[in-house]
């Protein structure tokens, strides 16, 4: 305890961010980030975002989720609705999402309202999912009490005798939501400290407007 991590610190000078040089579509911005991170930096998991929500109990809450599609509406990803996160985000849908690409010295920062996808939606991606994982999330009451592993190890076994070459169903408490952003913040590593950031915010006609905010 007690270390001291002051010099814990490194230079950013592989890139720069310039507005003359990005579209003035933050998510074609985005789109054009992600694939050169994941295409030519060793990430392990591009896709890991931290989502930040406000809890029931009035705290702010941050933890990582990977995103599994964007488009031109938002950002999406997969939970249990029950957990702890799906309820914090029915009682309050503002969230922020956040990547951190350290190899290539790049963060994303995203202010949105969280929804619902389709149910069909839903099913098309739990489809797609392992059949683990598909048992998994029967097996899971997320962000509840459990005795011990063996009892969750236990009622796999079960589900996965049960479920022997037979198709396993969604559970309806589990499936998508979508961010749609209102502010997507691009943070670019620089020198000295001189960090670029480069903020979308959506005005009331629906328009992005693009600043450059201090380092």
């Amino acid at each position: 305890m007690g270390a001291d991590l002051g010099n814990y610190r490194r230079s950013y000078e592989k890139q720069a961010l310039l507005e003359a040089n990005i579209s003035d579509n933050p998510m074609e911005v985005f789109q054009k980030w992600f694939y050169e991170v994941d295409s030519n930096f060793n990430e392990s998991e591009t896709n890991a975002m931290t989502i930040s929500t406000i809890g029931l109990d009035g705290f702010p809450k941050s933890r990582v989720v990977l995103l599994k599609k964007y488009t031109h509406e938002g950002f999406i990803f997969y939970t249990n609705y029950k957990s702890e996160k799906g309820k914090a985000i029915f009682a309050n849908p503002k969230v922020c999402l956040s990547f951190f690409w350290p190899q290539a010295e790049r963060q994303v920062i995203i202010k949105g309202n969280a929804e619902k996808i389709s149910p069909n939606m839903s099913d098309g991606y739990f489809e797609s999912r392992p059949r683990g994982s598909q048992l998994g999330a029967l097996v899971s009451h997320q962000s509840e009490v459990v005795k011990n592993r063996e009892e969750l190890e236990e009622e796999l076994h079960q589900l996965e005798a049960k479920f022997e070459g037979k198709e396993i169903p969604r559970p309806e408490h589990w499936g998508g939501f979508i961010v749609k952003p209102i502010s997507i913040e691009f943070w670019q590593g620089r020198p000295n400290r001189l960090h670029d950031r480069i903020r979308f915010t959506l005005n009331e006609e629906f328009d992005w407007v693009m600043e450059r905010l201090s380092p």
